[in-house]
Order: structure tokens, then sequence, then C-alpha cells
């Protein structure tokens, strides 16, 4: 920004009086500005929200992320989108379960500020802890981090993180399909979510995202204003299962939240409108 500033005064006035026009007639032009305004306000934030974090907690505590989440709910207006929420007495749940929904992009965080119940945190992966602010006000705030390429990195953690749950009485938000994923359809499940559920015995509550192809395609770069919509399903009971009920369990999850990621995904689509591309 500061070469921006730097500019003569008849070159900036020319950036000032095209970025309107630009705003006006090139989807492509809104789709990065967009996602470098996304970003860099996210990390402005965070560099806020980190002193705050220091404040409160003192360090590495659960409870910050009632800082994040106070921080964040704002951006969804910033651009352009709305969020829809059902089910939420599925989240009047008390002690500690697991969370888990799909992964669309980074704008998932929006959704998930909008509904993040006390005392969770998310498991994310390790990459993630350096980026900058982002990944400070992360650590600071509990978030567990997890190296994805070493299996059994992962399954340690997920073990620490099982304990973890029941002696702070946690709650943890998982991505169990492990990657984004923009295909208009859930990839399969990765096991982790449903190990850690079934090791602690807590209850899994599934959180659908509809689908953002109505209002953004990375590849197509298009971004433009729309709805989210959100459903949260009844929990599902671990009680009693042992490991080898993991793999019926992941199914089972999987059935319910892509049944219910075709309806909403419809409706919002039907709302918002296609796409033009």
């Amino acid at each position: 920004m500061e070469v921006v500033w730097m500019m003569p005064p008849p070159l900036l006035l020319l950036v000032l009086l095209l970025l309107p026009l630009l705003m006006w007639t090139s989807s492509t032009f809104v789709f990065h500005f967009k996602k470098f305004f996304y970003v860099a306000w996210m990390m402005f934030l965070a560099l806020l929200g980190i002193p705050a974090c220091l404040l409160k907690s003192g360090g590495r505590d659960v409870e910050n992320m009632r800082v994040i989440r106070s921080l964040v709910r704002h951006v969804k207006y910033l651009l352009g989108l709305r969020i829809k929420v059902s089910g939420w007495e599925h989240l009047q749940t008390e002690g500690p379960y697991v969370i888990i929904s799909n992964h669309q992009s980074s704008l998932d965080v929006l959704g998930m500020m909008e509904i993040l119940p006390d005392r969770c945190s998310t498991i994310a992966k390790k990459e993630l802890v350096y980026a900058g602010t982002v990944g400070l006000i992360c650590w600071l705030s509990g978030i567990v981090f997890i190296n994805r390429k070493k299996t059994s990195d992962a399954k340690s953690v997920m073990a620490d993180a099982a304990k973890t749950m029941l002696d702070q009485q946690i709650r943890l938000w998982v991505f169990p399909e492990g990657t984004r994923n923009q295909n208009g359809d859930l990839l399969p499940f990765k096991k982790g979510a449903f190990h850690l559920a079934v090791q602690a015995q807590v209850p899994i509550v599934p959180v659908v995202f509809s689908s953002y192809r109505s209002f953004y395609l990375q590849k197509e770069k298009q971004f433009k204003s729309g709805t989210i919509r959100l459903k949260i399903l009844p929990k599902i009971d671990t009680k009693g299962m042992t490991s080898e009920d993991v793999s019926s369990l992941a199914d089972q999850s999987h059935s319910l939240m892509r049944t219910a990621y075709l309806e909403i995904s419809k409706t919002v689509t039907q709302s918002n409108g296609p796409l033009k591309h």
C-alpha cells in the first residue's frame, strides 16, 4: 500500500478513478481485489487480536478463540456475503464434542466464526502456523496443527487431542475431507476425526456448508455477492463404539452430510442465481 500512496498525484488520481470502473466492468479484477482484501484484512485483524489474546489469557489458550470470533464476524459484510444458519439447537450440547464440516475455501472461516461454540478450537494443517500474524493468533487460540504428510505424526496428535478434549473440556472442529474441495460434491472422508471422537467417546456434530459455486469460483476467477447456508445436523453419539466402528461411522456421517449439502446447495443456487462463466 505504501507504493500506492508514494505515486505522483496525477497517477494516484488515475488509479483511484480506475478502481470503481474496474470493479464495475471486470469480474476477474473483482475476484483478485476481494481475495487480496480478504487476506490483508484478516492479517490486520490478527495483528489487533494478538495483544488482546495475550492480555486475556497470557498465552496459548482456547479461550482466545472468543477474540478471533468477535473480530471476524463482520468480515462477511465487507465481502458482500450473508450467512443463514439452521439447526442451532444441535449445538446446545454440554461437554466436549467433535464438529465435522465440509471444506471449500478459506471463506469457511467466516461460517465457522458465525456459529463457533465456546471452548472450541480446530485442527489445521501445520503450514498455517507460518502464515504471519494469522499463524500466531491461531497458535495463541489453541489450534491443533498436524503434519498431513506424516500419518504417524497425525495419529499421535489426534491421540493427544482426545486426551486434551477430556482433560480441558474443549470441542474440536475438523474438516474430514482433508483438503479444500469445490467440485460440487463431498470428497470421501478421512478417518482421523472419527478415531478422535471414538477414542474420546464424545459425540460428533456435523455442520454442512452449502456450495459456494453460485457466487465463488476459484478457477473461473469469479467472486460476487451471495448467501452461504449452514445446516447443523443432530449429533451422532459414539458411546460404546470402538476402532472397528470408525469406518461405518465415517460412512454414516458422509451420507448424512452429503444429503444435506445437495439439499441446501440447490436452495442457495436458486436464490443467488447461477454464476456466468
